[in-house]
């Protein structure tokens, strides 16, 4: 349906015959009050807008159109268009300007590139809106209404945030909803993994480098810093970045500048940076693996994710949730959750947190052959025993020195039930290579002499 909004019949008599000959359905509006009560009642793809109207003028309905809807293509017409009406228009947010007398041709062409824009505006929302539903945090604990409220409170800011918390339990989630609602939510969210890129690479990866910098450097490149700017850099497990990188970054933070490596220019950015770990930094500051003037940098505001043994209430949430969108990506009927089932689940300790359950919940909708997930395909995750678990405590002088040393045994379990396969541990944990590698160097978990091993 295109809206014409024109205070001469003369002109609405002949859109309308160009129109509809074209099989276009359109409706009339006399003046400016008259187009925003019809665009209220009904959807349009297109309105036709004259500049020049009795009362409420073209531009000035323009204005209030786009108070209402962004997305809907407006078509400016007038018999005395000059080019700062022009300018002004498109400055309103006008698609096109169109002069009096009105040419069949350029009419048509305006008309059909106007609806082609509006229904790839409709269709990037509709894609926009499904994705974003993919990073939603899904809780109502006390726990996570609180990170919502912080959320909500600092992403209006330019303040950099600090996220710690366990794998798993979303700290990619609160990054991007953080930007999502911040004044930089039109530019770019960039994410890097510290811990899966090589020690070597970080700087590369970070700033960029010239051609010719280092061997392998067959082209410039552009670096993340750059990639974001305008946007949100954010820097995922940042604790296990090298001590050389953190320096430059915290350079980058104190200037607002980048320099390519094997460069001398300096580039101005514009970013606003969030991070993320799952160490406690103050212990790393204490080794002197992580500087503590970057540390203070980052924590200007600080957000803690629970882990999902401490917010059990969620997982009916969660797993309703998980069910709908995975039967929806495998194109199966929607399947019932029985009680029973979320009382398996809540009785479990989930190590790896929300990303485990997901897990689970995606094995369980496969193996599942009727309407009802069929709890006889729960595997409950694997954990140190008893005896062993009481073993850490004892071991332990702090809580951070007590996690550490349980997840050790828990990727030791996982490499052991794998027969040391690295590929598929990394996959059941759902991490990189890279970062199992990585896990595996810090624990010092070595294969014994009777262990099959397949990387």
């Amino acid at each position: 349906m295109i809206l014409v909004v024109d205070d001469e019949s003369s002109v609405r008599e002949s859109l309308k015959m160009i129109l509809e000959y074209e099989g276009h359905s359109v409706q009339f509006a006399h003046n400016g009050e008259q187009a925003i009560q019809s665009i209220s009642q009904t959807e349009f793809e297109v309105v036709l807008l004259d500049v020049k109207m009795a009362g409420m003028d073209g531009l000035e309905t323009l204005q209030h159109i786009r108070k209402k809807n962004v997305e809907l293509p407006v078509i400016m017409i007038s018999g005395h268009g000059t080019i700062e009406t022009a300018v002004e228009a498109t400055k309103l947010g006008a698609f096109d300007f169109l002069p009096k007398p009105l040419d069949r041709d350029k009419v048509l062409v305006t008309v059909r590139n106007a609806l082609q824009q509006g229904r790839l505006s409709t269709e990037f929302r509709r894609l926009k809106e499904s994705v974003e539903g993919r990073f939603q945090i899904l809780g109502e604990s006390e726990s996570i209404r609180n990170v919502l409220s912080l959320i909500e409170r600092v992403a209006p800011t330019d303040a950099r945030v600090l996220i710690t918390g366990e794998n798993g339990t979303g700290k990619e989630l609160v990054a991007r909803a953080i930007h999502r609602a911040s004044r930089q939510a039109e530019g770019p969210f960039v994410e890097v993994n510290c811990a899966a890129i090589p020690s070597e690479l970080i700087e590369s990866e970070l700033f960029g480098h010239e051609k010719g910098s280092f061997t392998g450097a067959t082209a410039q490149r552009i670096g993340k810093f750059e990639q974001a700017h305008g946007g949100t850099l954010f820097l995922d497990e940042i604790g296990d970045m090298s001590l050389q990188a953190q320096a430059k970054v915290l350079r980058t933070l104190e200037d607002g500048k980048v320099q390519h490596v094997g460069g001398s220019k300096s580039i101005p950015v514009s970013v606003r940076v969030i991070a993320a770990t799952n160490k406690a930094l103050e212990t790393e500051i204490k080794k002197g693996s992580f500087r503590d003037d970057l540390y203070h940098r980052l924590k200007v505001f600080p957000i803690h994710i629970p882990p999902l043994r401490e917010r059990l209430d969620d997982i009916p949430i969660l797993v309703r949730a998980f069910v709908e969108d995975l039967c929806k990506r495998y194109g199966t009927a929607a399947k019932a959750v029985k009680p029973e089932l979320i009382e398996k689940l809540q009785q479990l300790t989930w190590p790896g947190n929300v990303r485990e359950l997901r897990n689970v919940v995606e094995r369980l909708v496969i193996l599942s052959r009727g309407s009802t997930l069929d709890d006889e395909f729960l595997e409950t995750t694997s954990a140190p025993s008893g005896d062993e678990s009481s073993f850490l405590i004892n071991r332990s002088e702090t809580f951070q020195q007590f996690k550490e040393r349980m997840e050790a045994a828990f990727i030791k379990g996982q490499l052991e039930r794998h027969k040391w396969n690295i590929s598929k541990t990394a996959e059941s944990l759902d991490i990189q290579r890279s970062h199992l590698y990585t896990k595996m160097k810090r624990y010092n978990l070595t294969k014994g002499e009777g262990d099959e091993a397949d990387s």
